[in-house]
This record gives structure tokens, sequence and C-alpha cells, in this order.
């Protein structure tokens, strides 16, 4: 069944209000997330290595070389009215500009997958999809950071933050005021993103690390298809 909504997402009867909400608070949490964070690895570089380089430096090589990328994360919410959860695992790739696959695998199934047009999350247990266009879900996220392809400090203010735990880090803050999410600071290390951590509006940090990270990888030209499964409810939202 398919049904769309205006972009208030107001639903007219109760069970697919409910559905909706939680819907809408999963694809928020990954879009912080992944919005934040994602993805992935960087060339060598030729003139110096990555190590010399501070974080703001590898993001823009990291944004300009690396077209594509996959690997696995983890990701952990805590502070604020977070309660305490398991971490969740899944696995991640992407290709520039805006197609990018987050699929959480543990300690149960969504997927969020976006084809450079529409983004789709897939929550199987609500036995529902969400679709929305990119250019709504994404723009000034940490998803624009890693998947995006356009001018980084047009969205966000960028600032080289102190060394730790062996990474070099920065922060993004992001110009327009309705982002969801104060900052995110990314940690680098040998000009891969290794580690995110995501400020909310509500005071809860999402912590995603990043492992296994292989870059310009062969991705197959469907790798960003979605197929809607039977008899699932389709939400879209404009």
């Amino acid at each position: 069944m398919t049904t769309e909504y205006p972009r208030n997402g107001m639903q007219p009867c109760a069970r697919n209000e409910r559905l909706g909400a939680l819907a809408r608070r999963c694809a928020k949490e990954i879009s912080r997330l992944v919005a934040g964070g994602l993805t992935v690895a960087a060339l060598a570089f030729a003139a110096a290595p990555a190590l010399a380089a501070d974080a703001r430096a590898q993001l823009q090589r990291f944004v300009t070389e690396v077209d594509s990328a996959q690997g696995r994360f983890s990701q952990q919410v805590s502070g604020g009215q977070a309660q305490a959860r398991q971490a969740q695992q899944g696995e991640f790739s992407f290709r520039r500009p805006g197609q990018f696959l987050w699929h959480t695998l543990k300690p149960y199934e969504q997927l969020v997958v976006s084809d450079g047009k529409l983004l789709r999350q897939y929550d199987p247990d609500l036995a529902q999809v969400t679709e929305r266009p990119v250019n709504q879900s994404i723009g000034a996220s940490p998803a624009a950071i890693l998947f995006g392809s356009g001018s980084l400090d047009e969205a966000f203010e960028l600032a080289n933050l102190n060394e730790r735990d062996g990474l070099s880090w920065l922060r993004a803050k992001p110009r327009s005021g309705d982002a969801g999410f104060v900052h995110v600071d990314i940690g680098f290390s040998d000009g891969m993103p290794r580690q995110l951590e995501l400020l909310d509006a509500f005071g809860q940090t999402t912590r995603i690390d990043l492992t296994d990270i292989v870059a310009n990888p062969k991705l197959p030209k469907n790798a960003f298809d979605f197929a809607v499964p039977p008899d699932v409810d389709v939400v879209r939202m404009q």
C-alpha cells in the first residue's frame, strides 16, 4: 500500500500515525548518524603522508579523492535523555554524489538507502518503508560531509580540534539553524575517518566507529537500488 503525506507528516489513522512517528524517529537517528556519519577512506596522498596533514586537510582530500567506499560501523548513543541501549552494528557503502547504504544488522535490522534522488528507510519490524527526497533528508547533515560532493564551507563551519586517542579531530557546525544537531566531531587517522561523535539538540551524543574501510571499490551499478518488499506500507514524505 502506498500513502502520500504532506511534509508535516500527519497521517489519517492511528496505526499509521504510530508507525510513521516511529519511522521518523529511526530515520532521524540514522541521519544523525549517518548523518553523519558514515564513511571512509582516503587514497594515499601524493605530496605528503596523511599523518602529517591536519584533520581539515584530510577531510577535504577524502571528499575530493574518495568517490566510493564500503566498510563496517558500530553506533552507540549516550547522555541527555538517552536510556542505556545496545550498540548498533552493521555495514555501509557509498558512491558520490548522494548514493549510500546504511544497513543496521544488530541488535535489529534496519536499512537506509539512497539512490541519489530518493532516500528510503525500511524497517522490517514495522513492515514499512518511508520515502523522501534526498535533498530534504541530507541537507546540512553529517551524511552531506561523507557522501556529498559540494562545498563543505557553504554548509558547515569547520575547525580543527586538539588530537586525542591517536586521532586528528575536526568539528563541523551546521550553518543552518534547523539541521537537527549541534555539531559533529570527526577523528581521522591515515587519511581516513575513524570515529564520529555527534551532539544533538537534546544533549545526546551518538558515537560511530568506522572499521574495515575500503576506498574506491568497484561497486555494482545497482548497489543502491531498492525494491519495496510485498505487503509493506509505503509512506511518502513531500
